[in-house]
């Protein structure tokens, strides 16, 4: 029998955006509710310690920043898809998160003066960028964790649990149903109220920044319930990700001065974006250093990951270990490369994803207890190309927002009834999957998932990739139905996660694929070869993608973006 045990708020996730908004929870309710924080991971394992560049915020309005040169930014950036009510949202809370994670003890890196340091980061005209060298998720998230531990009487840790579903009965949330992986126990959890933080579904590729766990397990999960997921095409490329293995080399690292080189020694940005160079926005960047490669300007690489070259040698060796230490260990380790001596080798790596759960400005879905923060959810600020250090800032951000509402919420509610039937159909979902005894290993799927998403559906995208990726991925949801799972125990199955996380990645792709097929524009991250420019006649709007259970794939829908201070220009740097 699974254990039933109540919560009055329930947290999925528990990187930036989870911790924020249970800090502020926390705060805002003095001990009357408690939350109940879920991650499949141990809490400083999330994804978020991996953040390295920075996050942006207004602090320099006396030095020429403003809030409106902010806002531009990211909605120029956006290539004019974000919608600006968030994003004005989203400037103005900024300068509040820094400022509370610097009183908090956060160690931000200092100007000379002793202020708050900030550097250049893509797309954004002022230096913005608040930093903590180049550990500043790490950092972000070990203050979050260090100030949660005030309210250790406020909420229960529920690490190394893995989320199998949700239960909701008149599109009201009940419960979260999952399996303590120490223990090999079933549990319901029962709530008032579920945020879900779950970061993103980048697993989907192959090389990728994205951690191990980054499988879209709550945008997918949201997404069965019938919540829509919106804009999921746009997925950025990062310009730097390290040859072979796709770790991220931060765009601080370009922010302090780096050069991109091709095989003639040149820098060749001049080509692409004259004025901002090495600081254009990613979308910009990845394709210009594809475009370097495909002409035969780039180097042979491994694995067929031919590549470009990331030069800091002239930084010199004191501001290459003052401001970017984690770069030269990571170069050292995983690519054998000092970047004090000699350039690191990267080309675009898969990242982040702007789309996610469609939530309202308050982090809200369209079933009544469900929020969604951060990655996982699609507010929107990004639209279809997010600024570099816009990702932690919209993590703290609406995890202050979502974490506030939230509170409000569960103060005036009671738990609601759980019916039996509904959570049981959740369980027999677990068992059903550890009883699988098929023909397919789904290992080789997920392969051959990414084999088809690293080829098909990358930087240029065109008619017949995605078509011949859309079909790939139906054919692989046809042979997960027949997979087999070996481990039939129920502690530490990492056999069984790793089958619903495969379950979640291929719907998220499906997704993926047929909008950006759907698509016929080139918009941000989203670049299509056979329509190579910005439609905003029939394109200046947000993808919707619900899911269909009879049929087993998507339904799609659109709607307009909010407009509401700078009409659509062209997009030149």
């Amino acid at each position: 029998m699974p254990k039933v045990i109540e919560h009055d708020i329930i947290i999925l996730g528990t990187g930036l955006a989870g911790l924020r908004a249970a800090l502020q929870i926390a705060m805002e309710t003095k001990g009357e509710l408690n939350i109940a924080l879920v991650s499949k991971v141990q809490i400083m394992r999330s994804h978020s310690v991996s953040a390295e560049g920075g996050t942006a915020a207004v602090l320099r309005q006396d030095e020429g920043d403003s809030f409106e040169l902010h806002a531009w930014d990211t909605i120029k950036g956006s290539d004019f898809l974000a919608d600006q009510d968030a994003v004005w949202k989203f400037v103005k809370r900024m300068p509040h998160e820094i400022l509370l994670l610097d009183r908090w003890g956060i160690p931000w890196s200092r100007r000379p003066d002793g202020k708050i340091a900030q550097r250049p980061f893509g797309g954004h005209t002022f230096f913005r960028t608040v930093f903590a060298a180049d550990k500043t998720g790490f950092f972000e998230m070990q203050t979050l964790y260090d100030t949660l531990q005030k309210y250790t009487d406020r909420y229960t840790r529920y690490d190394e649990f893995y989320a199998t579903g949700i239960v909701v009965q008149d599109n009201t949330f009940r419960a979260l149903v999952g399996i303590s992986m120490p223990e090999g126990e079933i549990y319901i959890l029962r709530g008032k109220a579920l945020i879900i933080a779950t970061g993103s579904a980048n697993r989907m590729y192959g090389f990728t920044t994205t951690s191990i766990s980054s499988t879209g397990d709550g945008m997918a999960m949201a997404y069965r319930l019938g919540i829509p997921v919106k804009d999921m095409e746009f997925i950025q490329f990062h310009p730097s990700g390290l040859i072979p293995s796709g770790i991220l080399i931060t765009e601080g690292a370009r922010g302090e001065g780096g050069y991109l080189i091709n095989n003639r020694g040149e820098r060749f940005m001049k080509r692409y974006a004259p004025k901002f160079m090495e600081l254009a926005p990613r979308d910009i960047v990845s394709r210009s250093i594809m475009t370097e490669i495909e002409e035969g300007r780039g180097f042979e690489g491994p694995y067929g990951l031919d590549y470009v070259l990331l030069d800091l040698r002239h930084l010199g060796a004191e501001k290459i270990n003052r401001r970017l230490p984690l770069i030269r260990e990571l170069a050292i380790k995983f690519a054998g490369v000092d970047p004090i001596e000699e350039p690191i080798p990267i080309r675009p790596v898969s990242h982040y994803s702007m789309g996610g759960i469609d939530v309202d400005l308050d982090g809200r879905t369209i079933i009544e207890g469900i929020w969604a923060a951060g990655e996982a959810a699609c507010v929107s600020v990004h639209g279809a190309n997010r600024l570099g250090s816009n990702s932690t800032a919209e993590c703290l951000a609406w995890g202050y927002f979502v974490g506030k509402d939230v509170a409000r919420y569960a103060k005036e509610k009671e738990l609601r009834e759980l019916p039996q039937e509904v959570a049981d159909a959740e369980v027999r979902k677990i068992t059903d999957m550890l009883a699988k005894d098929g023909p397919e290993s789904p290992y080789q799927i997920k392969r051959e998932l990414n084999r088809t998403m690293d080829n098909k559906v990358g930087v240029f995208r065109d008619k017949q990739n995605l078509e011949e990726a859309l079909h790939t991925i139906k054919e692989l949801k046809k042979r997960y139905r027949n997979i087999h799972v070996k481990d039939k125990s129920l502690t530490y199955n990492t056999d069984l996660m790793m089958a619903f996380e495969l379950k979640n990645l291929l719907d998220m792709a499906e997704v993926v694929t047929e909008g950006a097929l759907r698509r016929e524009e080139s918009r941000g991250a989203h670049f299509r070869r056979d329509f190579p420019k910005r439609d905003d006649e029939n394109w200046l709007k947000h993808t919707l993608a619900y899911y269909d259970s009879e049929k087993d794939e998507p339904r799609f829908d659109y709607k307009p973006v909010r407009v509401l201070y700078w009409k659509p220009v062209e997009r030149k740097y």
